[in-house]
């Protein structure tokens, strides 16, 4: 079960994407990375949407992407965050019929049956609860949409996770749920021949600081219920960088990214699936792994 130490806190998801909005994009490099390597998987599917739902939009690079790809479709950018809305509008022409709405990917504000595409690059590890999630694709999608994302696991910047355990008991950094318990919620939830993999991503620095610095302006610094309230002493800080040189090779010192890719189809027929009576057992992954 996930420990409810590491449960991220709604309103401070908010306050912290709200507050990086201005400066995310100088240090989104990986976000702009996984992205590129998301949309490429889109090459690979022949859909024609209507409807695209960027969700969890952030500064609107991706939904101006999926406007250009899409050229007859209508693009919908939503976030949790106000201030990622207003910098995504900057991106905004005049020609394209891109809408704009603030809303919680747990409930969405969108009618049943209306999108063809969702299309969500590192937003679902911010949620609380993936059921509510993958529940809530499942019901605004329309029969044969898409769910193409993409998030992050647990393996997600274990060096300096490992590195603060040498310092204190105290959870610093944020805890992502596993690609197996992913998979199990989008099988919870009906989604159609869910498909998941995996790839590491691993990011070098010079410093530990830098690091931690570009966290903070990603807004994806630690936001879990049980982080420490005080202010970190100068004492911990260099405990933290000299338990993190064991990690130094070439030089350089790694900060690694488990990327996990998902995608999964709503069923032609999706009254029978919600209803259990498509035809198709459901059996979460973890069963048939023990068999």
């Amino acid at each position: 079960m996930f420990d409810d130490r590491y449960r991220i806190i709604k309103s401070q998801i908010r306050h912290s994407f709200d507050k990086a909005a201005p400066r995310y994009d100088e240090v989104a490099m990986l976000q702009r990375e996984v992205a590129n390597r998301l949309l490429e998987r889109l090459d690979l599917i022949k859909l024609v949407p209507q409807q695209v739902l960027d969700l969890g939009c952030g500064t609107g690079h991706n939904s101006q992407r999926l406007d250009k790809r899409y050229k007859r479709a209508q693009v919908i950018s939503l976030d949790l965050a106000p201030n990622m809305l207003k910098q995504a509008r900057k991106h905004k022409s005049w020609f394209n019929k891109q809408r704009f709405i603030c809303g919680d990917a747990e409930r969405l504000p969108l009618v049943d049956n209306s999108i063809d595409l969702i299309f969500s690059n590192l937003t679902i590890q911010w949620c609380h609860d993936l059921d509510s999630v993958f529940k809530e694709c499942f019901r605004v999608l329309r029969p044969g949409g898409l769910l193409m994302f993409s998030t992050l696991g647990p393996d997600t910047l274990h060096e300096l996770r490992s590195s603060w355990q040498q310092v204190d008991n105290n959870n610093h950094v944020n805890a992502f749920i596993d690609m197996h318990d992913i998979g199990d919620a989008m099988m919870r939830s009906r989604l159609s021949d869910p498909v998941m993999d995996v790839e590491n991503i691993t990011m070098t620095y010079q410093q530990v600081m830098p690091l931690m610095r570009d966290l903070k302006i990603l807004g994806a610094h630690n936001m879990t219920q049980g982080r420490p309230r005080n202010l970190t002493s100068k004492t911990k800080i260099a405990a933290l960088c000299d338990a993190y040189e064991n990690y130094r090779t070439e030089g350089v010192l790694p900060a690694t990214y488990e990327v996990v890719y998902g995608h999964a189809w709503a069923p032609e027929d999706k009254q029978k699936a919600q209803n259990g009576t498509d035809g198709v057992f459901h059996f979460p992954l973890e069963q048939l792994r023990k068999r």
